[in-house]
């Protein structure tokens, strides 16, 4: 039985009298928008071939369409990600606004270190940055160069000492696992579909690095356009 605390922490949150307004599917990324404006993304992760929990998101109160954070149709769970970040991730959610990159005061070496997505080369973290490390295992869903298979942390997790996470482990509903296989380790998650919610931290997450978006509008148009980051329309905010 899947451990949901994740899940419920940010469910918990959730207001009413906000409903989702607008949702728009890009290549990569699933954005959300709030009847108070603010906007959210997550990663798009595909997969529709069970029921979705709700006919659409859109006109739902928040707390109802947050239900679908547990949605088992991934479509739908991007969306609901996307709206929940919406309304966590903004200026003045309790993180702290940061040009630091995601590494920065973690000491790497001598460590072995579990990487959970492939984000070497596509965040603000480089090979460099593990070159004094005992041991780095790179695990991913997709069939990636250098990167062990996602079924890999089985084995590899229980073994490192510091796990760095995707945040869209939480989409596909792999995250409390990943979690309960890194509890002795130092756990970071990190990415655009991190929430910014520090009472995750309750669960052993020792850093949450997220993202907040800054310039909606592009953002919005981009991420139907063409396969690209987000973090030129967003500015990083972490925790601790």
């Amino acid at each position: 039985m899947i451990d949901t605390s994740y899940y419920e922490i940010l469910q918990t949150g959730l207001p009413g009298d906000l409903t989702v307004q607008k949702l728009v599917h890009g290549i990569s990324w699933t954005a959300a928008v709030l009847s108070d404006g603010r906007t959210g993304v997550a990663m798009h992760t595909p997969g529709e071939t069970v029921a979705r929990m709700f006919e659409s998101l859109l006109g739902l109160p928040l707390s109802q369409a947050g239900q679908a954070m547990l949605s088992w149709n991934m479509e739908e769970a991007s969306e609901a990600f996307a709206a929940v970040n919406a309304f966590y991730n903004h200026d003045g959610c309790g993180f702290v606004k940061t040009n630091a990159k995601t590494l920065d005061g973690v000491e790497i070496r001598g460590r072995t270190v579990g990487m959970v997505g492939m984000m070497i080369g596509h965040s603000n973290m480089t090979q460099e940055d593990f070159i004094s490390a005992k041991k780095l295992y790179i695990m991913d869903r997709e069939e990636k160069a250098g990167a062990l298979p996602d079924s890999a942390s089985e084995f590899y997790l229980p073994l490192c000492d510091l796990v760095i996470i995707t945040g869209s482990a939480a989409i596909n509903k792999t995250m409390p696992r990943l979690l309960e296989l890194s509890r002795n380790a130092e756990v970071i998650l990190t990415g655009p579909t991190v929430t910014c919610c520090p009472e995750q931290l309750a669960l052993g997450i020792n850093r949450l690095s997220g993202r907040v978006i800054t310039e909606s509008d592009a953002m919005l148009k981009a991420i139907v356009e063409k396969r690209t980051s987000v973090n030129r329309f967003s500015a990083a905010y972490q925790v601790p």
